[in-house]
């Protein structure tokens, strides 16, 4: 396990995932212990919505994101979505997510089922005055220009894999950027170069777990407490230390989540 001093704040998770069925009564209060102040657990289907909910209610440091991930479109209707808006009402549930767009599975709903339903999730926060967490793989493109249409709507997009350019078009939109273990992959220049540009007010650090493990983890489960070697990169690139990045992001976040 990770020794850390650092306080941490992640900012996009998913322990509700089945991979830790085993161990997650026992591994959230552990995190804690390490100096994990906050997680936000995020939806991704309408049972994960539900199950994240849980976990905020269940958990004074967790947060819970609701919404529809673009792979589950079709999920998404009248019914889900007033689930959704019923969920958005609890004081821990803090932004509506992760909803978005993703064109790299062919087995994806069609373009335009996702964009349908990542609009209609866009207006739900505009209604709530909530900030979104969105899911952009191959899209950039379409999710700016969804993201334009809703100029109220502040966000992050969160497990950044665009270039540069497309980051500082989205922080000029008021958006955040979240970073994961990618940017300590050695073959993730662009990532890197998209962590020098974006301004370090708008850097937020998450995990995605299970998913994105950093080095030294690559390829095992993630979790939250492993979020000391994302810091650690991001301090290096920015020329700051780990402890200065740590209360940055977790200003950061507690400022988009409205914590």
């Amino acid at each position: 396990m990770e020794e850390n001093n650092l306080l941490i704040f992640d900012s996009h998770a998913h322990y509700d995932d089945e991979s830790f069925q085993e161990d997650r009564d026992s591994l959230l209060p552990y995190l804690k212990s390490k100096g994990i102040v906050g997680i936000l657990n995020c939806g991704s289907t309408l049972q994960g919505t539900r199950d994240s909910y849980k976990l905020a209610e269940k958990y004074d440091f967790v947060y819970a994101a609701v919404g529809i991930h673009p792979e589950e479109a079709y999920e998404l209707n009248e019914e889900s979505l007033k689930e959704i808006r019923n969920m958005a009402e609890n004081f821990k549930v803090k932004a509506i997510g992760e909803i978005g767009l993703d064109y790299y599975w062919e087995e994806n709903p069609p373009k335009e089922v996702q964009k349908d339903a990542f609009k209609a999730q866009m207006k739900l926060a505009e209604e709530l005055d909530l900030p979104v967490v969105i899911h952009d793989r191959d899209a950039h493109g379409d999710t700016l220009e969804i993201i334009k249409e809703f100029p109220k709507v502040k966000g992050v997009l969160h497990c950044f894999s665009g270039s540069a350019e497309f980051a500082m078009e989205c922080v000029k939109l008021g958006y955040y950027i979240g970073f994961t273990g990618v940017v300590t992959f050695k073959n993730a220049r662009k990532v890197i170069e998209a962590a020098e540009a974006v301004p370090i007010d708008r850097i937020l650090v998450e995990t995605d777990a299970p998913y994105m493990a950093p080095v030294p983890y690559r390829g095992k489960r993630n979790q939250s407490d492993f979020i000391l070697h994302i810091i650690e990169k991001i301090a290096d690139i920015k020329g700051r230390t780990p402890e200065e990045i740590s209360g940055i992001t977790i200003e950061n976040t507690k400022r988009l989540l409205n914590i």
